[in-house]
């Protein structure tokens, strides 16, 4: 996998996996037994995030609990196909035209629209009137109404931990070294306590910022079942989905345009404006440190005030349940989880190229393509990982490189080179 596309799509192979087994490895299948579960599950054909649609044998997810629990996500990870480049079964094109009969003809079932695709050689008479149905039923084109109207229920989970909201919202500009920047909040909500877990304060809105908060949020409060996000750059990426695969969290994001979908972070952030943002006098904030600790004791504030809509307090509701989170297996555990990985080809000149700068590896790896893990925004952290163990990697520092000694310099005897001698 050395290409970023090939990451991307292995990343959401492996957290769809995990998605499907996430109620064993969380212990929250309400059937009788794990088997009953995993027949359940496969009993219909489940499409993957490459449009495939695929009968899975209820051993196939014994596997993949067994695999996950020994190896984590890298074992769900896929390996490649020997039929790769095969078409979907619905092709973009036949994908178009459904949209299209849709919007003109919403009354139309799937299967007169499967008539018409076949019709038209949209798709073969090998695609079942299942896939039509299927990606009506997911893309919310069903019956005559709007095919952009979405159903609207209120939910809530049971306890806390079972999900989490998270989301980035603009914060005003302030000016630091005669500098002015754009704030960006960053804030997870718990969906049963509107506990605020995790918040921070940046000066971007970056996948290395979320993913700082949602650690320290995992570090303090557990594990949460789901997280869920919106489409934004920071929560849609191979790092974040393999994080989430690697604590055991189900990552799950809302339709494109659909911020109300996550009402309760929404909510949170109109309170936060209008009953603490809007009356904040930013002249008095000179840095994003003294920011941070303003928002900070807001955020404590929140969360120790009583919330109407769950008639206690979010500290007082998650109190009450706060036993069925899972911790962290340690520190050191919740570290390798949250590095960020990539692969890259280590050159003949023995370095590797990371957002176009130089690291010097070692020279057993030349020719030799290598996973690499690092901490965001650290990359004096980086290291090859191997069977044999962990190899770090350094950014190539060529002056220091000409000094450096090397076994195999060839070695120049000047009296043989002639000329004259004084």
């Amino acid at each position: 996998m050395n290409t970023t596309e090939t990451i991307n799509n292995a990343a959401q192979t492996a957290q769809f996996k995990f998605g499907l087994i996430a109620p064993v490895i969380q212990g929250l299948f309400p059937d009788p037994s794990r088997t009953a579960f995993y027949k359940r599950i496969t009993e219909k054909p489940i499409e993957f995030p490459d449009g495939t649609v695929r009968e899975l044998s209820y051993k196939t997810l014994e596997k993949w609990v067994s695999a996950y629990q020994r190896d984590g996500i890298d074992a769900l990870m896929p390996t490649e196909r020997s039929d790769k480049g095969t078409t979907r079964v619905l092709p973009d094109t036949a994908i178009e035209e459904i949209y299209r009969l849709k919007k003109e003809f919403p009354r139309l079932n799937a299967t007169q629209i499967h008539e018409q695709l076949i019709r038209n050689g949209f798709i073969s008479h090998a695609v079942s009137v299942c896939a039509v149905q299927r990606f009506i039923k997911r893309n919310d084109l069903k019956g005559a109404r709007n095919p952009n109207m979405r159903d609207r229920k209120a939910f809530e989970e049971d306890a806390f931990g079972k999900m989490w909201q998270a989301d980035t919202c603009y914060f005003p500009y302030i000016t630091e070294d005669g500098r002015s920047r754009r704030v960006y909040a960053v804030c997870i909500i718990d969906d049963h306590s509107r506990l605020i877990v995790g918040a921070g304060l940046f000066y971007s809105d970056s996948a290395a910022n979320f993913q700082a908060v949602f650690k320290n949020a995992v570090a303090t409060y557990g594990v949460p079942a789901k997280l869920y996000t919106d489409h934004g750059a920071p929560y849609v990426n191979d790092q974040l989905a393999l994080i989430c695969g690697s604590v055991g969290t189900v990552l799950l994001h809302t339709k494109v345009r659909d911020g109300a979908s996550k009402a309760k972070i929404e909510r949170f952030w109109r309170t936060t404006k209008e009953r603490w943002l809007y009356g904040l006098d930013m002249d008095t904030v000179h840095s994003l440190k003294d920011f941070n600790t303003i928002f900070r004791e807001y955020i404590r504030s929140y969360n120790t005030t009583f919330h109407s809509g769950i008639e206690s307090t979010p500290f007082d509701r998650y109190r009450a349940s706060k036993d069925q989170i899972r911790p962290p297996k340690s520190r050191e555990w919740l570290d390798e989880c949250f590095l960020n990985r990539i692969t890259r080809k280590v050159r003949k000149d023995s370095t590797v190229s990371i957002d176009k700068v130089s690291y010097d590896a070692p020279m057993q790896f030349i020719g030799m393509t290598v996973d690499i893990r690092f901490r965001p925004g650290e990359m004096d952290s980086a290291f090859i990982i191997t069977e044999d163990g962990q190899f770090p990697i350094r950014m190539t520092d060529k002056n220091e490189n000409c000094r450096t000694k090397r076994n195999n310099a060839p070695v120049i005897d000047y009296a043989k080179l002639g000329g004259s001698h004084v």
